[in-house]
């Protein structure tokens, strides 16, 4: 009797690790679902609006060395230093009206001056001259500053090309009121002030912009709705008309 009981006993044991393993799999598996399920819904989150089409962060956009961490305040006093001497070079320019020959020549005196008297001084007092670094220029700076500079003019002529060829009249328009606001911003005041004013929006536009970026891009997203659906209203009711009425063999025979 006592062989029988212990022989119904795991045959039940048997039977309830069967069902828990069961279970187990079943709870495994809707677990797996749920994964599943939030992984779906977090890359549907993570498709969000971002300014003009970004897909880096703020800081790769600019580059993601020093020059990021300059104008993202990284390092505080480089950038408040970089910005000081830009305001500082402002005043004495503009509102000084100093001249820039007169400046450099002034600076160099003084420190020619100071630096051969400390160094005169020191035969005579017993101690050891000043340290004058040599200053030398990188070639391989200057290559990288000069490729990149001919890469954006490159692009900048080759989008100019596109747009007077007459491919696309939304570029075209966007340009025309571009250089519209330019040489308005221009006849108001001097290319030093214009410089001054595009080196502080450098230096607080994107550190604000990186700290309210979701609020800014909400905002984006909706004035972008807006303004595509003014765009439509404008292309129905003006350019597609305009369009319309040049032929489009105008410029071959012309050029024929």
């Amino acid at each position: 009797m006592a062989e029988e009981h212990k022989h119904e006993e795991s045959i039940m044991e048997k039977i309830a690790e069967k069902i828990h393993g069961h279970d187990g799999s079943s709870s495994s598996s809707s677990d797996s679902d749920d994964e599943k399920k939030s992984s779906s819904q977090s890359t549907i989150k993570t498709k969000i609006y971002r300014l003009f089409g970004r897909e880096k962060p703020v800081h790769k956009v600019f580059g993601g060395g020093k020059p990021a961490d300059i104008f993202l305040w990284r390092n505080k006093k480089v950038s408040g230093g970089v910005l000081g001497a830009a305001t500082v070079s402002w005043i004495l320019f503009e509102l000084l009206e100093y001249n820039l020959l007169t400046l450099f020549g002034h600076v160099s005196i003084l420190a020619l001056a100071v630096l051969f008297l400390w160094s005169s001084a020191t035969a005579f007092i017993h101690k050891t001259p000043p340290h004058i670094p040599e200053v030398h220029i990188p070639e391989e700076i200057v290559l990288q500053i000069a490729s990149g500079l001919r890469i954006e003019i490159n692009r900048g002529f080759t989008i100019l090309r596109d747009i007077a060829s007459g491919r696309d009249l939304k570029k075209f328009l966007l340009v025309i009121a571009g250089l519209w606001v330019l040489s308005k911003v221009g006849s108001s005041c001097n290319f030093l002030t214009l410089v001054y004013i595009v080196t502080v929006i450098l230096f607080t536009v994107p550190v604000l912009y990186e700290k309210y970026e979701d609020k800014v891009d909400d905002f984006g997203e909706k004035a972008m709705k807006e303004i595509k659906k003014q765009y439509a209203v404008l292309d129905e009711k003006v350019l597609s008309k305009v369009m319309s009425k040049i032929p489009k063999g105008a410029f071959n025979k012309k050029k024929d």
